[in-house]
């Protein structure tokens, strides 16, 4: 069986340094998706952190490649002074990556990349903000609430990218939403993970 690339071990997550979840156990192999569910407050954000590194786990432990992941959050990350296709271009620079001209096109972008950021609707800069990802091209995706923004047709130009381009490739997606994606994929839902807020961090927390 193929090697999973990324892992999740018995995972406990703290926020404000408050345990917040606990027992978290998945592991996603290329091509598959993980789709997060639970109301407001139980605790995806916090997850998907921890996964992309910018908090350290309570307890267990995260198994992926070093530099492996790409965050993207609710901020989309634009340069308001810059071009649609500078800002792709800049991302792509600091990667150490070619411009990925697909990206313009899987996003709806093409028509807009001579307009400066500040001039773009939530949703355009949404759009450009997950184009990002493309440019990126890291195999695992950490996905917080994507569809923000996004009417009916960019939601399904986003799904169609996972599905066609990102998983299709062997990358792989944890994915924060409560809108369907059109994506066939398990769901975790993390009401079930709820830590006790008294517990203390262990000695056996890592990131490998």
């Amino acid at each position: 069986m193929t090697a999973p690339v990324l892992r999740a071990v018995a995972l406990a997550v703290a926020r404000g340094g408050v345990p917040l979840l606990e027992g978290i156990d998945f592991a996603l192999r290329p091509g598959e998706a993980l789709v997060l569910r639970g109301p407001n407050g139980a605790g995806k954000t916090s997850l998907l952190r921890c996964l992309a590194g910018l908090a350290p786990p309570l307890a267990g432990r995260i198994e992926m490649q070093p530099d492996a992941a790409a965050y993207a959050s609710h901020a989309d990350g634009v340069k308001a002074a810059l071009t649609v296709e500078e800002n792709l271009r800049f991302w792509a620079a600091l990667h150490d990556r070619p411009l990925a001209e697909e990206a313009l096109d899987a996003f709806a972008l093409r028509p807009l990349r001579h307009r400066r950021g500040a001039t773009l609707s939530a949703g355009q800069a949404r759009r450009l903000g997950l184009a990002r990802l493309a440019v990126v091209d890291r195999p695992v995706l950490l996905l917080d609430e994507p569809t923000v923004s996004l009417d009916a047709a960019s939601v399904a130009r986003l799904a169609g990218w996972l599905r066609e381009a990102h998983l299709a490739r062997g990358g792989v997606a944890v994915i924060a939403t409560h809108a369907p994606l059109g994506i066939e994929a398990p769901e975790l839902d993390l009401s079930a993970h709820r830590a006790d807020p008294r517990a203390t961090a262990g000695p056996d927390a890592a990131f490998l």
